[in-house]
């Protein structure tokens, strides 16, 4: 699928569209730990299409609806200027907003000594946050235990 195209139809069944993401391709392998928390607001809408871009790589989520999502930030040292809308806890790492889940999965095979990983915001044109053929450009980063941060992975043409 080309780079600047974020969706494309997929039938595999007569009369049947199905609408995939740019992000559905996995590009990269992992056969660790699959069980994650996600922990969102209960009238969050884009944390559940976040949710679905994990499932569809593999990762079993336990989804838990909470009022209380900034004490669950607090509790993981996510200041404001690293939040977005859910926080996710894997492998005792935090996983912070629209994450690629290929960047998660590079970051648990690699077990760096980082507490883990965020994408501030919500971005348009993440997963989850896809919205046509807008997209704006976004830094993965990965974050230590001192609440220092260095960039992980960036995305600007995708």
């Amino acid at each position: 699928m080309p780079a600047q195209m974020p969706t494309q139809i997929l039938s595999d069944r007569p009369n049947t569209t199905v609408l995939a993401s740019v992000w559905d391709r996995e590009t990269e392998s992992y056969s660790g730990n699959v069980n994650m928390t996600v922990y969102r607001s209960p009238s969050c809408g884009c944390c559940g299409g976040w949710i679905e871009h994990a499932k569809k790589h593999g990762f079993q989520i336990t989804d838990i609806k909470t009022e209380n999502i900034d004490d669950i930030k607090r509790e993981h040292n996510i200041s404001e200027n690293l939040a977005s809308c859910h926080t996710t806890i894997i492998d005792g790492y935090v996983m912070e907003g629209h994450i690629p889940a290929d960047e998660i999965k590079r970051f648990l095979k690699q077990k760096p000594k980082f507490a883990g990983l965020s994408v501030p915001g919500m971005p348009l044109g993440t997963p989850g946050m896809e919205s046509g053929n807008r997209k704006q450009p976004f830094d993965v980063l990965a974050l230590s235990e001192n609440g220092q941060t260095e960039v992980f992975k960036t995305y600007e043409n995708y």
